[in-house]
């Protein structure tokens, strides 16, 4: 009987200790709620971050500006420029001193504007034309007239025409613009002419 109950004894033991043991619960701790200096950095960074975007779309701006500007003022001096060259091509005059064959210094732009014009333009021909005014014989005249015509042909062909597109004459002091026998007069006579032909 003793044995029986020491038996018994044992089993409820080894049954006891084979047992598995509870298990432990662990529960995941719920994430710290922000603090105050972490969304102050926060905002921080995000201003930061717009403040360096508007400089920059506001220097694009600018330079879009200044681009526009530049090419407005671009094409206002073209079509002053423009609007000036057509200006001298009106002017087919030229005037000399007393008994000088060079022109006045103060119409070579219109000379520089006849010759850039005439060298763009292959199909255009000119004619030079001396004058003088009534003093002296009209042999000398007319040789004056064409020394005129010749060396304003030479500063036209310097300025980009052609040789080819100019031929010269000279007509003295006949058909003279002015017809008093004063110097204001004379003045307007010693010229030479440029008149233009289109080639056939």
């Amino acid at each position: 009987m003793n044995k029986l109950i020491l038996g018994m004894l044992t089993v409820s033991v080894l049954a006891a200790c084979s047992s598995p043991a509870p298990k432990e619960t662990t529960s995941t701790a719920p994430a710290a709620p922000q603090t105050s200096a972490a969304a102050d950095t926060s905002s921080s960074t995000a201003a930061a971050t717009s403040s360096q975007a508007a400089p920059t779309a506001s220097a694009d701006t600018a330079a879009a500006q200044a681009a526009a500007d530049a090419a407005a003022a671009k094409a206002k001096a073209d079509a002053d420029a423009k609007a000036a060259e057509l200006a001298l091509l009106d002017k087919r005059t030229v005037y000399f001193d007393f008994d000088i064959d060079v022109f006045h210094t103060a119409d070579k732009e219109i000379i520089m504007a006849h010759g850039k014009n005439l060298g763009k333009v292959s199909m255009l021909k000119a004619r030079v034309t001396g004058y003088a005014d009534e003093r002296g014989s009209s042999e000398y005249n007319l040789a004056l007239g064409q020394r005129r015509a010749k060396n304003t042909k030479k500063a036209l062909v310097a300025a980009g025409a052609k040789d080819g597109q100019l031929s010269t004459v000279s007509y003295g002091e006949e058909k003279p613009v002015a017809t008093g026998h004063d110097e204001a007069a004379w003045a307007q006579n010693r010229r030479a002419e440029i008149s233009y032909d289109i080639a056939k």
